[in-house]
């Protein structure tokens, strides 16, 4: 194992390794009572806030030179200013209107892709629950500092790197940071492994990625651009100033075409003074100019820029954000994409397609994502065809039903964007979309309003030693009912009822079992 003295940049890559106790004494704090004020203030003195820091703030003076980075802008200015020394005041005009509209639709562009950018940087900082001064408060994340002792629970955004000392049923989703689409079952054993790979450092929990599940305490031991998404973060900075500073192929040949052609003017203006013989009167040095000024083609920055906002527009229809106007002649060139499929071509949402329940076969669920919205229907073994219904049995309601309550997973729709989201396992949000879709969803099974709605009671998480997970809940009648769901063969031994054309029915569990066993791999 590798060992460390002190806590910087380069040394945070090896606390997966650290004990509970080592850990709390390189970072100076303890993971009872956490920091006192004291320490907190020096810490944030040390090492600033827990914020990615990217660019800086938008600076228009910034863009609009971006507009002036084009020498064909600078050759049209060139022209222009000649023009009006000449008195050729039309064609000087419409040299200038076309270099300022350039420039504006350039810069309006960008500005507002700039903003949207920022505008995503700056959406509400979540709360992070902490232990400070032996009391357990809540803070903005900005503000947490290594060592403060911090509690995680489903739905939470982990807001900085921090090593697990305590976790039950604890998982969190590292899509955004790992590419691994299913959440991650994390655990409090030590790794002796120092290079091990982000996705097996299964002792913390990484900064920006959500709990979908249980509950935990750590330590934090990286904020800001030095926890792993800090890095990527730095990398991404440094990548962008770079290409900032590259030219695209078009630019590249506009700017040759533009030194050529200015090159081809100045030839011109000295033929027309060479066959003058060099006595230039202000006839020839007019004709001279206005031939010059005849060469640049200053309609074609114009129909450049008006394409390239018009490729903007139609991207923007489907959603795509284009920083900058010059970025789609990069996209134009694109031939091969090779990409992580996940979250990336896919929505990374899982959805419930297709349902068996016995003596009455399979069912189909249309609908994409979390809103809930599709259609149920049933196969039909003769014609193999599949046809919506609009009545279900009771085996099919008591799915939902149990798909619903059994199930810590929410799903509501977002005020602002109209979008829907999930908090929670993919797993269960797939199954509490599947029974909203059935309008048995958690909402409008637990509403007060709603005639013997639920009342939730307790709750049996799901236990990987055990595979189920139990609800307890009792409706307006009093009655106390269990829900359990979770592997095929532990939910199998609890039963020893069937449901068959509505009525209950006695079952063994070996032919309970064998009943359902052959249908598993048809789903």
């Amino acid at each position: 194992m590798k060992s460390y003295d002190g806590l910087d940049a380069k040394n945070t890559d090896a606390f997966h390794t650290y004990s509970i106790a080592h850990a709390a004494n390189v970072l100076d704090t303890d993971i009872h009572s956490g920091l006192d004020s004291t320490k907190v203030d020096a810490k944030l003195l040390q090492y600033g806030e827990n914020v990615l820091k990217g660019e800086g703030k938008i600076s228009p003076l910034k863009i609009i030179l971006r507009q002036f980075t084009n020498l064909l802008v600078f050759v049209l200015i060139g022209a222009s200013v000649l023009g009006f020394v000449i008195k050729d005041y039309p064609e000087g005009s419409v040299l200038l209107i076309i270099v300022i509209l350039n420039s504006t639709i350039g810069f309006v562009q960008d500005y507002k892709a700039e903003k949207t950018v920022d505008s995503l940087k700056k959406l509400t900082s979540p709360l992070a629950e902490v232990c400070r001064n032996g009391k357990i408060v809540q803070i903005q994340t900005s503000e947490l500092v290594p060592g403060d002792i911090i509690s995680l629970k489903t739905g939470d955004i982990v807001g900085a790197d921090c090593l697990l000392f305590e976790a039950l049923n604890f998982e969190t989703d590292e899509a955004a940071l790992t590419g691994e689409s299913l959440p991650v079952e994390k655990s409090i054993e030590t790794i002796d492994n120092p290079d091990q790979p982000l996705a097996d450092r299964l002792n913390v929990a990484f900064a920006s990625t959500i709990v979908t599940k249980g509950r935990a305490k750590g330590v934090v031991f990286a904020t800001g651009m030095n926890s792993e998404l800090g890095k990527i973060a730095s990398q991404l900075v440094k990548v962008s100033k770079i290409n900032d500073k590259k030219k695209t192929k078009l630019q590249k040949s506009l700017n040759n075409m533009s030194l050529f052609l200015l090159v081809f003017a100045i030839l011109l203006v000295i033929l027309v003074f060479g066959v003058n013989k060099f006595k230039i009167s202000s006839e020839v040095l007019i004709y001279a100019i206005s031939l010059a000024i005849a060469v640049i083609p200053e309609g074609l920055l114009a129909v450049l820029t008006l394409t390239m906002a018009l490729g903007v527009r139609r991207l923007s229809k489907q959603k795509a954000l284009v920083r900058q106007l010059n970025s789609l002649e990069i996209l134009g060139s694109v031939t091969d994409i090779c990409s992580d499929k996940t979250g990336t071509l896919t929505q990374s949402k899982m959805v419930l397609v297709k349902a068996w329940i016995p003596y009455e076969g399979t069912f189909s669920v249309s609908g994409t994502g979390f809103e809930p919205v599709g259609n149920v229907s049933k196969l039909d073994t003769d014609l193999k065809t599949f046809s919506q219904i609009n009545s279900f049995s009771e085996s099919l309601t008591k799915l939902a039903t149990i798909s619903s309550l059994c199930n810590s997973s929410e799903i509501k729709k977002d005020p602002s964007s109209g979008e829907w989201i999930g908090t929670g396992d993919p797993t269960e949000i797939a199954l509490q979309v599947f029974s909203s879709k059935i309008g048995l969803g958690k909402q409008s099974l637990t509403a007060i309003d709603t005639p013997n709605h639920y009342d939730f009671v307790f709750e049996f998480p799901f236990d990987s030693s055990i595979k189920l997970m139990s609800t307890i809940f009792k409706n307006s009648s009093n009655e106390y009912t269990v829900f359990t769901k979770g592997a095929t063969e532990k939910v199998v031994e609890c039963c020893d009822r069937i449901i068959i054309n509505n009525k209950v029915t006695k079952i063994s569990k070996s032919d309970l079992y064998s009943l359902i066993n052959p249908h598993i791999d048809n789903l």
